[in-house]
């Protein structure tokens, strides 16, 4: 493998047995996953990333961004700001508002869960700062106190998040805080290939690390975390020397085309956000796994079973 593209070494036996009618595919579980940016000094923005642990079932190893599965809870009323939920559905393309809201919730609860960045404030035009302390709203309104409080009883509220015992509507109440859903942009969306024993259905957001945060590693399925500019992180992958899944290095390259983190939050609105679901052909005895609109995670598996390399170019 010329690149660092995720490809499991038992995915052409899965694929053989779907089409052959021997596996059943497995309906996809809603997901979110946010890109958060932030200025470099020097100029451009940078991405945080996550690397999965080795050890994790799906995508071991992979560098990913903060997100998970919606809980089934998300859709529980929130205190709200930004567009409605109508025009939210309309852009996620889902047909009801409770499932626009579980989206939009997943992926900020899941950004508070796994990066410690919470995009929530007292009011429409606040965000809450380190630690609970109101800061400037990204719309110049100014902080009133939202969220003060101790460090210990955010991270309790926060493990209580991650352990279920908590809902984030309730999280929400109990700090006095709205969502902040117009600090999020919804940028793409993936669906998990139907061979694959776990599969999401997956919209990837991009927002800005607020003023006053910090991202950190609060994720125990993450041995490390870091902030790369997407080419360099692009870089790495086309070395060899970052494993990323399709929809990973796709978001990263089309991020590098954002002068700013802010830039990048204000094209969102302008992207596509078609499902991508890997598609399996059979092709004069190959086996062809492709990302329609995507050519670049095209693989060519010979009936025997070993890759080779698409024909016209590398193995990507």
């Amino acid at each position: 493998m010329s690149n660092g593209q995720w490809y499991p070494p038992e995915w052409p036996d899965r694929i053989r047995a779907l089409a052959s009618g021997e596996l059943t595919p497995v309906a996809p579980k809603r997901a979110a996953t946010v890109m958060l940016l932030r200025d470099t000094p020097d100029g451009g923005p940078a991405v945080h990333m996550l690397r999965r642990r080795a050890s994790m079932a799906f995508a071991g190893g992979a560098y990913a961004y903060p997100g998970g599965g919606v809980d089934p809870r998300d859709d529980r009323p929130v205190r709200w700001a930004g567009p409605s939920l109508e025009r939210w559905a309309a852009r996620l393309g889902v047909d009801d508002t409770a499932s626009a809201q579980a989206i939009v919730c997943a992926a900020v609860r899941e950004t508070y869960e796994e990066a410690g960045v919470l995009l929530a404030g007292r009011t429409p035009d606040t965000v809450v700062g380190a630690v609970g302390t109101a800061v400037e709203g990204a719309d110049g309104g100014t902080g009133d106190g939202a969220g003060t409080g101790e460090g210990a009883g955010w991270e309790a509220d926060r493990q209580a998040l991650v352990d279920r015992a908590l809902s984030f509507a309730e999280f929400l109440d109990r700090r006095g805080l709205v969502l902040r859903s117009d600090l999020l942009g919804a940028w793409a969306r993936w669906i998990t290939p139907e061979f694959e024993p776990r599969r999401y259905d997956t919209w990837f957001f991009v927002a800005v690390l607020p003023q006053g945060q910090q991202a950190r590693n609060a994720s125990t399925e993450a041995d490390r975390t870091v902030w790369i500019r997407p080419a360099d992180a692009a870089a790495g992958y086309d070395k060899g020397e970052l494993l990323m899944m399709p929809p990973t290095i796709s978001t990263l390259r089309a991020l590098t085309a954002f002068p700013t983190a802010g830039a990048a939050l204000a094209a969102a609105g302008e992207q596509d956000l078609t499902p991508v679901l890997a598609q399996a052909r059979l092709v004069e005895g190959e086996i062809v796994l492709s990302w329609p609109g995507h050519e670049e995670f095209t693989k060519r598996i010979e009936p025997a079973g070993p890759e080779r390399p698409a024909e016209g170019g590398e193995d990507r």
